[in-house]
């Protein structure tokens, strides 16, 4: 029964390894937003020429003024650790930019700088919730979060131990939150409000006066505080104006701001985020960071510390790509606007536009099925608008999607077909043809706590966006609204 070497003994009979994981890891989903990214980049790698319009990341270069400061560090050997918690000079920068930008007061041990604003928020989730902010009770809540929202704060908050509460919103009152609606769900055990503006998905933008009307209602409860998620503060659009929640009057003390440079500044790569806040929290936020990843690139923080030199809200470099976005965010609305049974809320910020095509569920495509949610809807669209390019073999990225076979009637193409299933992004491949056209990949908005919207990113060009809009258009055009509206 047992091979004995040398002082060894082994069963020979085969042991199966544990491949249990944490139920904490268990309880997580995946980011359907990352994922999509990921396998669009993979197509790119191998030669595939994809449109994303389901991309969280601006499509200009970072401006060279940022870009040369990265360099200049590291023709200066600038790549040894930082502090912890970053430079003094890019907290002092950070600082500066609160107080003159925000009107919100700070000090640089009050600031943590991480690898982007995503570990920031987390740090955060992690620092104040704990198993006990949940629903042990009816009405009894932890970590409060109005939808649609962000992708990962409900993981964010699972991974804390909490529970996420979802308030909806609607498309039909610009997707904001009604304070009625908060403070019927508030009790003595709710903990932390996520507040996102400008939002992803939706691009809403929270106007001062219904952010005061909030600050109201978290002065009431001493134990909720708030997470000011505020990565999209500079892209936004007039006449649309940017409150910093820790600006309202008793809100510093309780109030957590986030902010970083990966979209303003087009940095998404260099991978840096911030918190800012009161001493006792974004000490202890810095705690676990000491213990994660330790403090943020050397590189990175001279380059934002650059970024925070072009000039009040990123000054003519910022003001260009905002340009642009609204370029295309009115472009989209416009064109959206004509297309039936599609409800629109414009969005005031960021560079997404969540659509309401609820109206189309329900009907039965030729030659697809049923559309019954934004999962199905999305499949759709990209079933009638795909890639098509000259045959190119896929490198290395088939385990990690579904590959096989289809049939269908393909008028005039010859070859052979396959198709390459990415979650909900769909490419097809016709081996040896020379007609080319492009696939659309939206994200479904289920992913974002509201199934009856799709979200479209515009952080493409708008030649790309046309291009797009009119695959969309043709695809919806085939069918007829479900539902009147």
């Amino acid at each position: 029964m047992y091979d004995c070497v040398s002082v060894n003994c082994v069963s020979s009979e085969k042991m199966e390894v544990d491949i249990s994981l944490s139920p904490r890891v268990s309880s997580l989903k995946p980011s359907k937003t990352i994922a999509i990214t990921d396998q669009a980049t993979a197509l790119v790698q191998a030669g595939v020429p994809v449109i994303r319009l389901a991309a969280g990341e601006p499509d200009f270069d970072t401006p060279a003024v940022i870009a040369e400061a990265g360099m200049k560090a590291i023709r200066d050997g600038y790549t040894k650790y930082t502090p912890n918690a970053g430079t003094l000079e890019l907290r002092s920068a950070i600082c500066h930019k609160l107080k003159e930008e925000n009107g919100i007061s700070y000090t640089p041990d009050q600031i943590l700088v991480s690898n982007g604003a995503k570990q920031s928020l987390l740090q955060a989730v992690l620092a104040v919730c704990s198993p006990g902010d949940e629903a042990d009770y009816a009405g009894t809540i932890g970590v409060i979060i109005p939808a649609p929202f962000w992708v990962s704060y409900t993981e964010m908050a699972r991974l804390a131990d909490a529970t996420p509460v979802i308030l909806p919103t609607h498309i039909s009152e610009d997707f904001l939150l009604d304070p009625k609606i908060l403070e019927s769900k508030l009790s003595e055990k709710s903990r932390l409000l996520v507040i996102g503006t400008p939002s992803n998905p939706a691009g809403t933008v929270y106007p001062r006066k219904l952010l005061e009307q909030i600050a109201q209602i978290v002065a009431a409860h001493l134990r909720l505080l708030v997470l000011s998620d505020e990565i999209y503060e500079h892209i936004i659009y007039a006449p649309a104006i940017h409150t910093s929640f820790a600006s309202l009057p008793g809100m510093w003390e309780r109030t957590l701001t986030v902010n970083g440079f990966s979209k303003a500044f087009a940095m998404t790569g260099w991978r840096l985020g911030y918190l800012a806040g009161p001493k006792h929290f974004v000490s202890a936020c810095g705690k676990i960071q000491s213990q994660a990843t330790s403090g943020a690139c050397s590189i990175s923080q001279k380059a934002a510390v650059a970024a925070l030199g072009l000039g009040y809200a990123g000054g003519e470099a910022v003001a260009a790509m905002v340009k642009a976005f609204k370029e295309r965010r009115d472009y989209l609305v416009q064109t959206f606007g004509e297309l039936e049974g599609v409800k629109i809320s414009e969005p005031q910020g960021a560079f997404y536009l969540f659509l309401d095509f609820s109206s189309y569920y329900g009907t039965e495509a030729e030659g697809f099925g049923l559309i019954k949610d934004s999962s199905s809807l999305c499949r759709y669209l990209l079933d009638k608008a795909q890639v098509i390019f000259q045959g190119v073999p896929f490198m290395g990225n088939e385990t990690k999607v579904e590959r096989g076979l289809i049939e269908r009637h393909l008028s005039g193409w010859t070859g052979q077909r396959n198709i390459l299933m990415c979650g909900t992004s769909l490419v097809l491949w016709v081996g040896g043809c020379t007609q080319k056209a492009f696939t659309v990949a939206v994200v479904p908005g289920d992913a974002f706590g509201d199934d009856t919207c799709i979200r479209i990113s515009y952080a493409a060009s708008l030649s790309t966006i046309q291009a797009a809009t009119d695959s969309i258009k043709k695809a919806m055009t085939a069918l007829k609204p479900a539902v009147a509206v």
